[in-house]
Protein backbone atom coordinates (compact mmCIF):
# COMPACT_ATOMS: atom_id res chain seq x y z
CA UNK A 1 0.00 0.00 0.00
CA UNK A 2 1.23 3.24 -0.35
CA UNK A 3 1.17 6.15 2.34
CA UNK A 4 -1.38 8.38 2.72
CA UNK A 5 1.64 11.25 1.11
CA UNK A 6 1.73 9.03 -1.62
CA UNK A 7 -1.78 8.85 -2.45
CA UNK A 8 -2.70 12.05 -1.89
CA UNK A 9 0.07 13.49 -4.20
CA UNK A 10 -1.63 11.35 -7.49
CA UNK A 11 -4.81 13.29 -6.44
CA UNK A 12 -5.61 16.89 -7.40
CA UNK A 13 -5.13 18.95 -4.13
CA UNK A 14 -8.67 19.69 -3.43
CA UNK A 15 -10.21 16.21 -3.96
CA UNK A 16 -7.28 15.16 -1.54
CA UNK A 17 -8.45 17.53 0.72
CA UNK A 18 -12.04 16.40 0.69
CA UNK A 19 -11.05 12.28 0.90
CA UNK A 20 -8.36 12.61 3.57
CA UNK A 21 -11.05 15.12 6.23
CA UNK A 22 -11.32 13.84 9.36
CA UNK A 23 -14.96 14.32 10.08
CA UNK A 24 -15.56 12.31 6.67
CA UNK A 25 -13.34 9.61 7.30
CA UNK A 26 -14.86 9.49 11.24
CA UNK A 27 -17.88 8.70 9.78
CA UNK A 28 -16.38 6.25 7.28
CA UNK A 29 -14.98 4.52 10.00
CA UNK A 30 -17.64 4.69 12.65
CA UNK A 31 -20.17 2.37 10.38
CA UNK A 32 -17.84 -0.54 10.43
CA UNK A 33 -18.96 -1.32 7.05
CA UNK A 34 -15.29 -2.16 5.69
CA UNK A 35 -14.54 -5.46 4.80
CA UNK A 36 -18.01 -7.16 6.01
CA UNK A 37 -19.56 -9.56 3.77
CA UNK A 38 -21.35 -9.24 0.58
CA UNK A 39 -25.60 -7.87 1.17
CA UNK A 40 -28.59 -8.12 -0.70
CA UNK A 41 -29.99 -5.33 0.39
CA UNK A 42 -27.04 -2.88 -1.33
CA UNK A 43 -27.15 -5.62 -4.25
CA UNK A 44 -30.51 -4.79 -4.95
CA UNK A 45 -29.66 -1.24 -5.22
CA UNK A 46 -26.88 -1.98 -7.90
CA UNK A 47 -28.72 -3.90 -9.81
CA UNK A 48 -31.61 -0.79 -9.98
CA UNK A 49 -29.09 1.40 -11.01
CA UNK A 50 -27.43 -0.69 -14.04
CA UNK A 51 -30.70 -0.97 -15.35
CA UNK A 52 -31.72 3.02 -14.87
CA UNK A 53 -28.39 3.80 -16.26
CA UNK A 54 -28.03 1.47 -19.02
CA UNK A 55 -25.03 0.49 -18.11
CA UNK A 56 -23.31 -3.27 -17.54
CA UNK A 57 -21.71 -2.02 -14.50
CA UNK A 58 -23.14 -0.48 -10.66
CA UNK A 59 -21.06 -0.08 -7.45
CA UNK A 60 -21.43 0.54 -4.00
CA UNK A 61 -18.39 2.33 -2.91
CA UNK A 62 -17.06 3.39 0.24
CA UNK A 63 -13.95 5.57 -0.18
CA UNK A 64 -10.96 5.13 2.31
CA UNK A 65 -7.23 7.52 2.91
CA UNK A 66 -6.03 4.46 0.57
CA UNK A 67 -8.49 2.19 -1.09
CA UNK A 68 -12.20 2.33 -2.50
CA UNK A 69 -14.02 -0.74 -1.19
CA UNK A 70 -17.12 -2.02 -2.69
CA UNK A 71 -19.66 -3.19 -0.75
CA UNK A 72 -21.67 -4.32 -3.51
CA UNK A 73 -20.57 -5.06 -7.33
CA UNK A 74 -22.10 -5.49 -10.27
CA UNK A 75 -20.88 -6.90 -12.97
CA UNK A 76 -17.42 -6.66 -11.81
CA UNK A 77 -15.30 -9.40 -10.05
CA UNK A 78 -12.71 -7.01 -8.14
CA UNK A 79 -13.66 -5.76 -4.30
CA UNK A 80 -11.55 -2.87 -4.29
CA UNK A 81 -8.81 -0.68 -6.36
CA UNK A 82 -6.50 2.21 -5.04
CA UNK A 83 -8.35 5.78 -3.72
CA UNK A 84 -5.22 7.39 -5.65
CA UNK A 85 -7.21 6.30 -9.35
CA UNK A 86 -10.67 6.29 -8.16
CA UNK A 87 -13.15 8.19 -10.15
CA UNK A 88 -15.32 8.05 -7.02
CA UNK A 89 -12.71 10.94 -5.10
CA UNK A 90 -13.31 12.89 -7.51
CA UNK A 91 -17.35 12.92 -7.43
CA UNK A 92 -17.12 13.26 -3.32
CA UNK A 93 -15.16 16.13 -3.76
CA UNK A 94 -17.89 17.57 -6.54
CA UNK A 95 -20.12 18.21 -4.15
CA UNK A 96 -23.82 16.55 -3.29
CA UNK A 97 -25.49 16.25 -7.06
CA UNK A 98 -23.81 13.42 -9.19
CA UNK A 99 -20.61 13.86 -11.11
CA UNK A 100 -20.71 12.46 -14.91
CA UNK A 101 -18.00 11.43 -17.12
CA UNK A 102 -19.53 10.60 -20.85
CA UNK A 103 -15.59 9.63 -22.31
CA UNK A 104 -12.81 9.44 -20.10
CA UNK A 105 -10.18 9.36 -22.83
CA UNK A 106 -11.12 12.97 -23.88
CA UNK A 107 -11.52 14.18 -19.41
CA UNK A 108 -8.12 15.77 -18.96
CA UNK A 109 -8.34 14.22 -15.56
CA UNK A 110 -8.98 10.40 -16.47
CA UNK A 111 -7.44 9.97 -19.53
CA UNK A 112 -4.13 8.77 -18.40
CA UNK A 113 -5.85 6.99 -15.53
CA UNK A 114 -5.08 3.14 -15.29
CA UNK A 115 -8.80 2.62 -15.07
CA UNK A 116 -9.23 3.99 -18.40
CA UNK A 117 -5.85 2.96 -20.79
CA UNK A 118 -5.46 -0.59 -18.31
CA UNK A 119 -7.96 -4.26 -18.85
CA UNK A 120 -10.73 -1.96 -17.49
CA UNK A 121 -11.30 0.18 -20.17
CA UNK A 122 -13.71 2.49 -18.33
CA UNK A 123 -15.03 5.21 -20.59
CA UNK A 124 -18.39 6.21 -19.17
CA UNK A 125 -19.06 7.10 -15.50
CA UNK A 126 -21.75 8.37 -13.49
CA UNK A 127 -21.51 8.54 -9.80
CA UNK A 128 -23.97 10.20 -7.34
CA UNK A 129 -22.38 10.34 -3.46
CA UNK A 130 -23.61 8.62 -0.53
CA UNK A 131 -24.61 10.92 2.39
CA UNK A 132 -24.12 9.65 5.87
CA UNK A 133 -24.47 12.28 8.83
CA UNK A 134 -23.51 14.99 6.55
CA UNK A 135 -20.19 13.35 5.53
CA UNK A 136 -19.91 11.77 1.47
CA UNK A 137 -18.49 8.33 2.78
CA UNK A 138 -18.80 6.96 -0.86
CA UNK A 139 -20.95 6.74 -3.82
CA UNK A 140 -23.18 4.94 -5.93
CA UNK A 141 -21.84 4.92 -9.22
CA UNK A 142 -22.01 3.02 -12.79
CA UNK A 143 -19.75 2.16 -15.61
CA UNK A 144 -19.32 1.34 -19.34
CA UNK A 145 -16.58 0.03 -21.30
CA UNK A 146 -18.56 2.62 -24.12
CA UNK A 147 -18.90 5.90 -24.41
CA UNK A 148 -22.28 7.32 -23.63
CA UNK A 149 -24.40 10.63 -23.94
CA UNK A 150 -24.89 12.89 -20.96
CA UNK A 151 -27.90 11.00 -18.75
CA UNK A 152 -31.18 12.81 -18.59
CA UNK A 153 -32.30 14.72 -15.87
CA UNK A 154 -34.84 12.08 -14.51
CA UNK A 155 -32.05 9.19 -15.04
CA UNK A 156 -29.67 11.42 -12.89
CA UNK A 157 -32.38 12.18 -10.24
CA UNK A 158 -33.69 7.92 -9.86
CA UNK A 159 -29.18 7.61 -9.24
CA UNK A 160 -29.20 10.62 -6.74
CA UNK A 161 -32.14 8.47 -5.49
CA UNK A 162 -30.98 5.19 -4.99
CA UNK A 163 -27.44 6.48 -3.41
CA UNK A 164 -30.06 8.31 -0.34
CA UNK A 165 -31.31 5.28 -0.28
CA UNK A 166 -27.79 3.21 0.07
CA UNK A 167 -26.45 5.76 2.66
CA UNK A 168 -29.82 5.37 4.86
CA UNK A 169 -29.47 1.82 4.19
CA UNK A 170 -25.96 2.43 5.73
CA UNK A 171 -27.64 4.49 8.75
CA UNK A 172 -30.25 1.90 9.50
CA UNK A 173 -27.79 -1.18 9.13
CA UNK A 174 -25.51 0.97 11.42
CA UNK A 175 -28.23 1.63 14.00
CA UNK A 176 -28.97 -2.33 13.93
CA UNK A 177 -25.36 -2.83 14.68
CA UNK A 178 -25.15 -0.07 17.24
CA UNK A 179 -28.59 -1.76 19.10
CA UNK A 180 -27.17 -5.30 18.90
CA UNK A 181 -23.68 -4.20 20.68
CA UNK A 182 -25.73 -2.01 23.17
CA UNK A 183 -27.89 -4.56 24.00
CA UNK A 184 -24.97 -7.48 24.35
CA UNK A 185 -22.91 -4.76 26.04
CA UNK A 186 -26.49 -4.24 28.11
CA UNK A 187 -26.94 -7.87 28.38
CA UNK A 188 -23.43 -8.84 29.43
CA UNK A 189 -23.73 -5.88 32.56
CA UNK A 190 -27.20 -7.29 33.13
CA UNK A 191 -24.95 -10.94 33.74
CA UNK A 192 -22.67 -9.11 35.61
CA UNK A 193 -24.78 -7.85 37.79
CA UNK A 194 -26.96 -10.44 38.34
CA UNK A 195 -23.43 -12.78 39.20
CA UNK A 196 -22.21 -10.31 41.46
CA UNK A 197 -25.30 -10.06 43.17
CA UNK A 198 -25.84 -13.25 43.64
CA UNK A 199 -22.22 -13.92 44.87
CA UNK A 200 -22.67 -11.15 47.40
CA UNK A 201 -26.26 -13.02 48.43
CA UNK A 202 -28.12 -9.48 47.60
CA UNK A 203 -31.42 -8.54 46.41
CA UNK A 204 -31.88 -5.19 44.23
CA UNK A 205 -34.83 -3.63 43.93
CA UNK A 206 -36.59 -0.03 42.71
CA UNK A 207 -39.54 1.21 44.96
CA UNK A 208 -41.87 3.57 43.34
CA UNK A 209 -43.51 5.52 46.74
CA UNK A 210 -46.03 6.78 44.86
CA UNK A 211 -47.73 3.70 43.53
CA UNK A 212 -46.03 1.35 46.50
CA UNK A 213 -44.63 -1.16 44.15
CA UNK A 214 -41.14 -2.42 43.98
CA UNK A 215 -39.88 -3.96 41.22
CA UNK A 216 -37.14 -6.23 42.53
CA UNK A 217 -34.79 -9.74 42.14
CA UNK A 218 -36.67 -12.88 42.99
CA UNK A 219 -34.43 -12.97 45.98
CA UNK A 220 -35.99 -10.37 48.10
CA UNK A 221 -39.45 -12.16 48.02
CA UNK A 222 -37.28 -15.32 49.33
CA UNK A 223 -35.71 -12.96 52.09
CA UNK A 224 -38.95 -12.30 53.59
CA UNK A 225 -40.73 -15.52 53.11
CA UNK A 226 -43.20 -14.55 50.49
CA UNK A 227 -44.29 -16.14 47.25
CA UNK A 228 -41.68 -15.45 44.63
CA UNK A 229 -42.36 -12.23 42.69
CA UNK A 230 -40.30 -9.63 40.94
CA UNK A 231 -43.33 -7.29 42.08
CA UNK A 232 -43.72 -6.86 45.41
CA UNK A 233 -46.28 -3.88 47.77
CA UNK A 234 -43.90 -2.14 50.54
CA UNK A 235 -46.62 -2.73 53.11
CA UNK A 236 -45.99 -6.83 52.17
CA UNK A 237 -42.50 -6.33 52.98
CA UNK A 238 -43.75 -4.08 56.13
CA UNK A 239 -45.95 -7.24 56.96
CA UNK A 240 -42.91 -9.73 56.83
CA UNK A 241 -40.79 -7.76 59.09
CA UNK A 242 -40.81 -9.18 62.77
CA UNK A 243 -43.61 -7.10 65.12
CA UNK A 244 -40.07 -6.24 67.55
CA UNK A 245 -38.46 -4.40 64.91
CA UNK A 246 -41.69 -2.62 62.88
CA UNK A 247 -41.52 0.43 65.07
CA UNK A 248 -37.64 0.92 65.24
CA UNK A 249 -37.42 0.64 61.34
CA UNK A 250 -40.02 2.88 60.20
CA UNK A 251 -38.81 5.18 62.34
CA UNK A 252 -35.24 5.18 61.26
CA UNK A 253 -36.20 5.00 57.68
CA UNK A 254 -38.25 8.01 58.10
CA UNK A 255 -35.50 9.94 60.01
CA UNK A 256 -33.00 8.74 57.32
CA UNK A 257 -35.24 9.57 54.49
CA UNK A 258 -36.06 13.38 56.03
CA UNK A 259 -32.50 14.15 56.66
CA UNK A 260 -30.31 12.60 53.74
CA UNK A 261 -30.90 10.24 50.75
CA UNK A 262 -29.39 7.37 52.40
CA UNK A 263 -30.87 4.92 54.55
CA UNK A 264 -29.53 1.52 56.66
CA UNK A 265 -31.61 -0.56 58.45
CA UNK A 266 -31.26 -4.44 60.31
CA UNK A 267 -34.54 -6.32 61.47
CA UNK A 268 -35.92 -9.73 61.52
CA UNK A 269 -38.20 -11.56 59.42
CA UNK A 270 -40.78 -13.55 60.74
CA UNK A 271 -41.79 -17.36 60.81
CA UNK A 272 -37.78 -18.07 61.72
CA UNK A 273 -36.23 -20.21 64.16
CA UNK A 274 -33.33 -19.16 64.76
CA UNK A 275 -34.41 -16.00 63.77
CA UNK A 276 -33.25 -14.41 60.05
CA UNK A 277 -32.50 -11.24 59.79
CA UNK A 278 -32.30 -9.04 56.88
CA UNK A 279 -29.98 -5.92 56.03
CA UNK A 280 -31.67 -2.91 53.57
CA UNK A 281 -29.59 -0.41 51.91
CA UNK A 282 -31.21 2.35 49.86
CA UNK A 283 -30.52 5.54 48.39
CA UNK A 284 -33.41 8.39 46.81
CA UNK A 285 -33.26 8.71 43.53
CA UNK A 286 -35.83 11.01 42.51
CA UNK A 287 -37.75 13.40 44.77
CA UNK A 288 -40.90 15.69 44.14
CA UNK A 289 -41.17 19.52 43.65
CA UNK A 290 -41.60 19.41 47.84
CA UNK A 291 -38.73 17.41 48.53
CA UNK A 292 -40.46 14.25 49.32
CA UNK A 293 -38.58 10.80 47.85
CA UNK A 294 -40.83 8.81 44.90
CA UNK A 295 -38.35 6.57 43.69
CA UNK A 296 -35.61 4.82 45.92
CA UNK A 297 -33.37 1.89 44.87
CA UNK A 298 -31.49 -0.46 47.31
CA UNK A 299 -30.52 -3.39 47.99
CA UNK A 300 -31.00 -6.66 51.04
CA UNK A 301 -29.17 -9.38 52.31
CA UNK A 302 -29.11 -11.98 55.04
CA UNK A 303 -27.07 -10.98 58.08
CA UNK A 304 -28.04 -13.84 60.05
CA UNK A 305 -24.85 -16.09 60.11
CA UNK A 306 -23.03 -12.66 60.84
CA UNK A 307 -25.81 -11.93 63.66
CA UNK A 308 -25.60 -15.60 65.23
CA UNK A 309 -21.85 -15.42 65.12
CA UNK A 310 -21.99 -12.13 67.90
CA UNK A 311 -24.83 -13.70 69.64
CA UNK A 312 -22.19 -16.87 69.65
CA UNK A 313 -19.59 -14.18 71.13
CA UNK A 314 -21.32 -12.54 73.66
CA UNK A 315 -22.29 -15.51 75.14
CA UNK A 316 -18.36 -16.86 74.88
CA UNK A 317 -17.34 -13.59 76.35
CA UNK A 318 -19.76 -14.01 79.17
CA UNK A 319 -18.72 -18.05 79.58
CA UNK A 320 -15.50 -16.89 80.04
CA UNK A 321 -15.61 -13.97 82.21
CA UNK A 322 -17.62 -16.84 84.27
CA UNK A 323 -15.03 -19.44 84.02
CA UNK A 324 -12.15 -16.44 84.35
CA UNK A 325 -13.41 -16.07 87.96
CA UNK A 326 -14.29 -19.62 89.04
CA UNK A 327 -10.58 -20.48 87.64
CA UNK A 328 -9.13 -17.75 89.98
CA UNK A 329 -11.12 -19.17 92.78
CA UNK A 330 -9.62 -22.35 92.10
CA UNK A 331 -6.47 -21.35 91.58
CA UNK A 332 -6.57 -19.25 95.25
CA UNK A 333 -8.01 -22.22 96.50
CA UNK A 334 -5.32 -25.02 95.39
CA UNK A 335 -2.32 -22.21 96.41
CA UNK A 336 -4.18 -21.98 100.03
CA UNK A 337 -4.64 -25.63 100.80
CA UNK A 338 -0.81 -27.34 98.99
CA UNK A 339 1.09 -24.45 101.35
CA UNK A 340 -1.09 -25.67 104.16
CA UNK A 341 0.00 -29.19 103.73
CA UNK A 342 3.14 -28.65 102.79
CA UNK A 343 6.06 -28.93 104.60
CA UNK A 344 8.84 -27.39 102.90
CA UNK A 345 8.42 -24.80 99.74
CA UNK A 346 9.86 -27.06 97.38
CA UNK A 347 6.99 -29.56 98.45
CA UNK A 348 4.76 -26.95 97.82
CA UNK A 349 6.23 -25.43 94.26
CA UNK A 350 6.27 -29.15 92.80
CA UNK A 351 2.26 -29.93 93.28
CA UNK A 352 1.30 -26.76 92.82
CA UNK A 353 2.79 -26.64 89.54
CA UNK A 354 1.91 -30.18 88.70
CA UNK A 355 -2.00 -29.01 90.42
CA UNK A 356 -1.79 -26.29 87.82
CA UNK A 357 -0.72 -28.03 84.79
CA UNK A 358 -3.82 -30.43 85.70
CA UNK A 359 -5.98 -27.52 85.46
CA UNK A 360 -4.70 -25.65 82.58
CA UNK A 361 -4.80 -28.79 80.53
CA UNK A 362 -8.98 -29.15 80.66
CA UNK A 363 -8.94 -25.33 80.22
CA UNK A 364 -7.06 -25.33 76.78
CA UNK A 365 -9.43 -28.22 76.01
CA UNK A 366 -12.65 -26.14 76.61
CA UNK A 367 -10.99 -22.78 75.04
CA UNK A 368 -10.25 -24.86 72.01
CA UNK A 369 -14.25 -25.93 72.02
CA UNK A 370 -15.28 -22.59 72.56
CA UNK A 371 -15.99 -23.76 76.02
CA UNK A 372 -18.81 -26.26 75.03
CA UNK A 373 -17.84 -29.57 76.52
CA UNK A 374 -15.02 -32.01 76.38
CA UNK A 375 -15.51 -35.57 75.08
CA UNK A 376 -14.78 -38.31 78.50
CA UNK A 377 -12.04 -39.88 76.78
CA UNK A 378 -10.38 -37.11 75.53
CA UNK A 379 -9.77 -35.80 78.89
CA UNK A 380 -8.57 -39.08 80.49
CA UNK A 381 -6.16 -39.91 77.31
CA UNK A 382 -4.37 -36.25 78.12
CA UNK A 383 -4.51 -36.24 82.00
CA UNK A 384 -2.93 -39.28 82.11
CA UNK A 385 -0.52 -39.32 79.82
CA UNK A 386 2.46 -37.69 81.48
CA UNK A 387 1.95 -41.14 84.07
CA UNK A 388 1.96 -43.80 81.26
CA UNK A 389 4.37 -44.89 78.82
CA UNK A 390 3.22 -45.09 75.55
CA UNK A 391 5.96 -48.23 74.30
CA UNK A 392 4.64 -50.03 78.00
CA UNK A 393 0.92 -48.89 79.17
CA UNK A 394 -0.20 -49.45 82.42
CA UNK A 395 -3.08 -47.82 82.40
CA UNK A 396 -5.98 -49.21 80.63
CA UNK A 397 -8.86 -47.16 79.47
CA UNK A 398 -12.71 -48.29 78.11
CA UNK A 399 -16.24 -46.53 77.96
CA UNK A 400 -17.92 -45.14 75.52
CA UNK A 401 -17.15 -41.39 74.36
CA UNK A 402 -19.59 -39.16 76.35
CA UNK A 403 -19.45 -35.37 76.43
CA UNK A 404 -18.28 -33.50 79.60
CA UNK A 405 -19.47 -30.33 80.90
CA UNK A 406 -16.60 -27.36 81.42
CA UNK A 407 -17.70 -27.36 85.24
CA UNK A 408 -17.14 -31.73 84.96
CA UNK A 409 -14.29 -31.33 82.76
CA UNK A 410 -12.45 -29.26 85.41
CA UNK A 411 -13.25 -31.08 88.16
CA UNK A 412 -12.83 -34.83 86.67
CA UNK A 413 -9.26 -33.46 85.52
CA UNK A 414 -8.17 -32.33 88.73
CA UNK A 415 -9.27 -35.79 89.95
CA UNK A 416 -7.48 -38.24 87.25
CA UNK A 417 -3.96 -35.58 88.25
CA UNK A 418 -4.00 -36.48 91.65
CA UNK A 419 -5.03 -40.14 91.15
CA UNK A 420 -2.31 -40.85 89.27
CA UNK A 421 0.27 -38.57 90.51
CA UNK A 422 -0.34 -40.59 93.97
CA UNK A 423 -0.06 -43.60 92.00
CA UNK A 424 3.24 -42.98 90.59
CA UNK A 425 4.68 -42.07 94.01
CA UNK A 426 3.18 -44.18 96.43
CA UNK A 427 0.60 -46.66 94.74
CA UNK A 428 0.60 -49.35 92.13
CA UNK A 429 2.20 -46.91 89.45
CA UNK A 430 5.61 -46.33 91.63
CA UNK A 431 6.82 -50.36 90.79
CA UNK A 432 6.93 -51.80 87.37
CA UNK A 433 4.48 -54.83 87.93
CA UNK A 434 1.73 -51.91 89.24
CA UNK A 435 -1.25 -51.34 87.18
CA UNK A 436 -4.27 -49.59 86.52
CA UNK A 437 -7.68 -49.84 85.31
CA UNK A 438 -9.83 -46.96 84.62
CA UNK A 439 -13.57 -47.31 82.92
CA UNK A 440 -16.88 -45.42 82.72
CA UNK A 441 -20.19 -46.43 81.86
CA UNK A 442 -23.51 -44.40 82.11
CA UNK A 443 -26.43 -45.13 84.54
CA UNK A 444 -30.01 -44.40 84.39
CA UNK A 445 -32.19 -43.32 81.54
CA UNK A 446 -32.56 -40.44 79.59
CA UNK A 447 -32.99 -37.30 81.76
CA UNK A 448 -31.60 -39.27 84.85
CA UNK A 449 -28.20 -40.64 83.13
CA UNK A 450 -25.41 -40.48 85.23
CA UNK A 451 -21.59 -41.23 84.52
CA UNK A 452 -19.87 -43.72 86.91
CA UNK A 453 -15.52 -43.73 86.34
CA UNK A 454 -14.12 -46.23 88.12
CA UNK A 455 -10.54 -46.19 89.26
CA UNK A 456 -8.37 -49.41 90.23
CA UNK A 457 -4.75 -50.24 91.33
CA UNK A 458 -3.42 -53.40 91.23
CA UNK A 459 -0.01 -55.44 91.43
CA UNK A 460 1.74 -52.24 93.32
CA UNK A 461 2.84 -52.02 97.05
CA UNK A 462 0.46 -53.30 99.97
CA UNK A 463 -1.45 -50.33 100.63
CA UNK A 464 -2.83 -49.19 104.03
CA UNK A 465 -5.20 -46.32 105.27
CA UNK A 466 -2.89 -43.04 105.81
CA UNK A 467 -2.93 -41.53 109.48
CA UNK A 468 -4.18 -37.90 108.30
CA UNK A 469 -5.30 -37.50 104.74
CA UNK A 470 -3.59 -34.91 102.63
CA UNK A 471 -4.70 -32.28 100.44
CA UNK A 472 -4.92 -34.15 97.71
CA UNK A 473 -7.23 -36.53 99.07
CA UNK A 474 -9.45 -33.60 100.26
CA UNK A 475 -8.88 -32.49 96.46
CA UNK A 476 -10.21 -35.79 94.98
CA UNK A 477 -13.25 -35.39 97.17
CA UNK A 478 -14.18 -31.95 96.75
CA UNK A 479 -12.96 -30.98 92.88
CA UNK A 480 -16.41 -31.56 91.46
CA UNK A 481 -18.65 -29.48 94.23
CA UNK A 482 -19.70 -26.93 91.65
CA UNK A 483 -21.28 -30.43 90.20
CA UNK A 484 -24.63 -30.55 91.49
CA UNK A 485 -25.61 -34.40 93.02
CA UNK A 486 -22.13 -35.49 92.27
CA UNK A 487 -20.80 -38.17 93.95
CA UNK A 488 -16.89 -39.10 94.86
CA UNK A 489 -15.83 -42.26 96.98
CA UNK A 490 -11.69 -42.85 97.62
CA UNK A 491 -10.57 -45.87 99.68
CA UNK A 492 -7.23 -47.04 100.26
CA UNK A 493 -7.79 -51.04 99.64
CA UNK A 494 -5.07 -53.61 101.01
CA UNK A 495 -4.63 -54.66 97.07
CA UNK A 496 -4.85 -50.92 95.74
CA UNK A 497 -6.45 -47.65 95.97
CA UNK A 498 -10.07 -47.64 94.45
CA UNK A 499 -11.99 -44.15 93.50
CA UNK A 500 -15.23 -43.92 91.71
CA UNK A 501 -16.92 -40.69 90.54
CA UNK A 502 -20.53 -40.38 89.74
CA UNK A 503 -22.27 -37.48 88.37
CA UNK A 504 -25.26 -36.72 86.59
CA UNK A 505 -24.79 -36.58 82.54
CA UNK A 506 -25.99 -32.97 81.15
CA UNK A 507 -28.03 -32.52 77.61
CA UNK A 508 -24.99 -30.56 75.63
CA UNK A 509 -26.26 -30.87 72.15
CA UNK A 510 -29.05 -27.63 72.82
Amino acid sequence: MNSKAEIGASLPAEVALAVNAEDRLAVLHGLGMLDTAADPDFDRITSLAAAVMQAPTALVTLVDIERQWFKSCFGLDESETATGISFCAHAIAAGDEPMVVTDATTDPRFRTNPLVTGKHHVRFYAGAPMVVAGARIGTLCVLDRKRHAYPSAAELDQLKTLAGLAASLFTLKDATRSGAIAEAALAREEKRRAIALDAASLASWAWDIRTDIIECDVRLSELFNLPRSTRLRARDILTAIDPRDVYQTETRFRDALSGSDDYFGEYRVKGFHPPRWVATRGRVIERDGNGKPTLIFGVNYDISERKLGDERQRLLLRELNHRVKNTLATVQALATQTVRHARRPSEFLDAFGARLQALGIAHNLLSDREWRGIGVRELVQIEIRPFDTADQPRIAISGADLLLSPDQAVGLGLILHELASNALQHGSLSIASGKVDLDWKTQGRKGGRRLVLTWRESGGPEVAPPERHGFGSILIRRSLAKVISSEVTHEFRREGVFAEISMPLEDLSK
